[in-house]
């Protein structure tokens, strides 16, 4: 019987390279994983700033249309401010949009003060996208509707940053 070649430390001799070419495929292979998880990384990260970006412009052209629109009467019917509380409240609208229709931490947006055209509220409260409910007439009426834009368009302006003392 034929003995294979024992190393000094009693382990099987491998030829020389074997080795070191198993090592570096192993750690080649370690490297590209880790440089694919931090292009993934990064490509999150990219496109959450991206979208941030995009929202945040979405915001400030809607925060100016919205103040011209309100401004300038959109055919809104008329509604009863009080009344419109009450039907947001009821209806369950504070629990993503604020008690104030200030918005929500994570959910529902800002709606008031200076809400968007009536029309547009409108058609976002019939058939939202995203994660809001429908609400259809046959759930909230037109009148209903109308009050619940008369109270967000009641909504007070928040106070000025430079008026808040613990601010300063």
């Amino acid at each position: 019987m034929a003995k294979s070649r024992q190393h000094s430390e009693g382990s099987p001799r491998q030829p020389e390279g074997a080795a070191s070419s198993y090592q570096a495929g192993v750690f080649g292979s370690l490297r590209s994983f880790v440089a694919l998880m931090a292009l993934v990384a990064l490509a999150a990260l990219l496109g959450v700033s991206a979208r941030s970006i995009a929202r945040a412009q979405g915001r400030t052209e809607a925060g100016a249309q919205s103040a011209s629109a309100a401004q300038k009467a959109d055919n809104a019917p008329t509604g009863n401010a009080k009344n419109g509380k009450t039907v947001y409240t009821a209806d369950g609208c504070y629990e993503c949009h604020g008690r104030e229709a200030q918005g929500g931490a994570g959910t529902g947006p800002k709606l008031g003060p200076a809400p968007i055209p009536y029309a547009a509220f409108a058609y976002q409260v019939r058939s939202p996208r995203d994660q809001m409910p429908p609400y259809t007439s046959k759930v909230l009426s037109d009148a209903e509707l109308a009050d619940i834009y008369a109270f967000v368009q009641a909504a007070p302006q928040p106070p000025k940053v430079d008026s808040i003392p613990q601010l300063k």
